[in-house]
């Protein structure tokens, strides 16, 4: 057992590394409210639409927009830990490559393995894997023109996808199977514009306060691009059986619609933006460290809550599938507190969370930082 003083000067050295001077602390924070945002979605019964005259139906803008900012960052992270606003070249191309495609493997495994405890989720990191893939071929892409493909795709795959989602193949058994394995719900055509808008913030270098600020205008533009469309125009469910424009046309939920995408994808960046401008205060940077340290771990932070979701809901309910039973034991508070205090605690006395070192450790992150 550690003496106090080693405690001390353990903690002393984690606090050092959340708040390192080459840490983007704000993504931490941004990872972290994305965190909090998919509980509340998975364990909170969300009714009405978000309204924002409307403070009742608040909570609703974690439906949906926490799994878009989980993406978007993740395309942030393939940025920084790929050079940042230095695109790789030659053998350290390479092995960037197979880091990332490493790390897709694992995390495609975990999500597999997520799956298979039978909690009613979608789980997203088989997309998760699939996108990670996805943007092998343009790492050495420069700022500008990924944020021009990602505003291309943004905008031409929500017509496809509508398409891509009536094909047969999905209402058979081996559909429903496949949809599974490769996150279908978060389609990765579409999802993809997400992740490259991400890396685009990060070969434009995110640590730039012009960069933070631009990224936050862009970002409040497109949400009330995409929202105020939608409020004056958009399609509804019960509309979007009825043809393929109706599909399209809406920010609904989890639709993959265009102004969904625009909407929710400007909602990812101006969160991101805002989180790290934050971050830039050093009272602000100590008050979200809890949230700060969830972030820090988001692979674990999301993998607990499943897998205590499945061992609770099998004890007390005797099926872990029972989404309304679960639901009625008013889980949200407890296991978010829950989480927010463990990842806490974790991250002072221990360090790097458990499945992140085993990401790092089996793509050889260590081995390419120094």
């Amino acid at each position: 057992m550690a003496s106090a003083p080693e405690r001390r000067v353990t903690v002393a050295a984690n606090v050092s590394r959340l708040n390192a001077r080459g840490r983007v602390t704000g993504l931490d924070l941004a990872r972290g409210l994305a965190v909090v945002g998919m509980l509340a979605a998975h364990l909170l019964v969300i009714s009405d639409a978000f309204v924002f005259a409307e403070p009742d139906t608040w909570v609703a803008v974690v439906d949906g927009r926490s799994s878009i900012l989980f993406a978007t960052l993740a395309g942030v992270s393939i940025g920084l830990m790929t050079g940042g606003s230095v695109p790789p070249r030659g053998t350290d191309l390479t092995s960037a490559r197979v880091r990332i495609a490493i790390r897709a493997g694992i995390l495609w495994v975990i999500g597999i393995l997520l799956i298979l405890t039978g909690v009613p989720v979608y789980v997203i990191l088989p997309a998760y894997a699939i996108l990670f893939l996805m943007t092998l071929p343009v790492l050495t892409w420069g700022a500008r023109r990924l944020a021009v493909l990602a505003a291309i795709l943004g905008v031409v795959m929500p017509l496809l996808q509508v398409l891509l989602d009536e094909l047969p193949i999905w209402s058979t058994p081996l559909g429903g199977d496949l949809s599974l394995a490769i996150g279908w719900n978060y389609p990765f055509p579409t999802w993809i514009a997400f992740v490259l808008a991400g890396l685009a913030v990060a070969r434009a270098d995110v640590r730039a306060t012009a960069v933070q600020l631009r990224v936050l205008a862009v970002g409040v533009a497109l949400a009330l691009v995409g929202y105020g469309a939608d409020a004056a125009t958009g399609y509804g469910p019960a509309a979007e059986q009825g043809g393929w424009w109706p599909a399209v046309w809406t920010a609904r939920p989890h639709s993959s619609g265009l102004l969904e995408v625009i909407g929710s994808g400007g909602f990812a960046l101006a969160v991101i933006a805002a989180a790290v401008l934050l971050c830039r205060v050093a009272a602000v940077m100590w008050i979200v460290l809890p949230l700060r340290a969830v972030g820090a771990m988001p692979l674990t932070a999301y993998t607990v809550q499943l897998v205590v979701w499945a061992l609770i809901a099998a004890v007390v309910l005797g099926d872990p599938s029972d989404l309304s039973g679960f639901r009625a034991l008013e889980p949200f508070w407890p296991m978010t507190l829950g989480i927010i205090v463990l990842c806490t605690v974790w991250a002072l006395f221990v360090g790097r969370g458990p499945l992140e070192g085993l990401l790092d450790r089996a793509s050889g992150g260590s081995r390419a930082r120094r």
